[in-house]
């Protein structure tokens, strides 16, 4: 009987500290985005425990660059990992659209939009909140595109290292699957 009462305990314990790091991570992730004041309306997290950039050159002019990347239903088109993706309005600041990715549903908000210049989104999933911001660079015919992705919340937190890796490598599939799209 002793041992239930000790699982017990330990399982109350374990779902409070879950509970008070979720609440935790939550606030931190709210309270970021409230004081930017940045070109890109919401930067990056540089104090998020993982963080990715990467760039490409798109042999394609800015103008397919950015239809491509905008044209959010599509996605499942030209991205291997999205699976789904539901836009509520039109591309524009504050536009709210869901989507799925290798089995995972986000909750995304558009909070940078400046035609051929600059594109980002805060997302979130359970445990993880997102700030995805895409930049474009006309160079001649070609686009230099440069994408920037901080994840916070309990789970990036906890594994940072999975997290990590998995971060840097979507980050360069989405860049070699925006070239493939745009450059055909």
């Amino acid at each position: 009987m002793k041992i239930w009462k000790k699982l017990i305990a330990a399982i109350i314990l374990l779902l409070l500290f879950g509970s008070v790091l979720y609440i935790f991570q939550y606030f931190s992730f709210h309270n970021y985005i409230s004081k930017t004041g940045d070109p890109m309306k919401i930067p990056i997290n540089t104090n998020a425990p993982v963080i990715a950039r990467d760039q490409i050159i798109i042999q394609a002019p800015v103008e397919k660059v950015w239809d491509v990347l905008t044209n959010i239903s599509k996605w499942p088109d030209w991205q291997k990992a999205v699976t789904e993706a539901r836009v509520s309005g039109d591309i524009q600041e504050g536009m709210e659209f869901r989507w799925k990715a290798d089995g995972l549903t986000f909750q995304s908000k558009i909070h940078t939009c400046s035609p051929m210049v600059m594109f980002g989104w805060t997302g979130k999933t359970w445990g993880a909140y997102a700030i995805h911001n895409w930049y474009f660079t006309r160079k001649g015919n070609e686009t230099l595109v440069t994408v920037e992705e901080s994840l916070q919340g309990v789970f990036p937190w906890l594994f940072r290292n999975y997290f990590q890796k998995n971060l840097e490598t979507g980050v360069k599939k989405n860049l070699e699957d925006l070239r493939a799209a745009a450059e055909k």
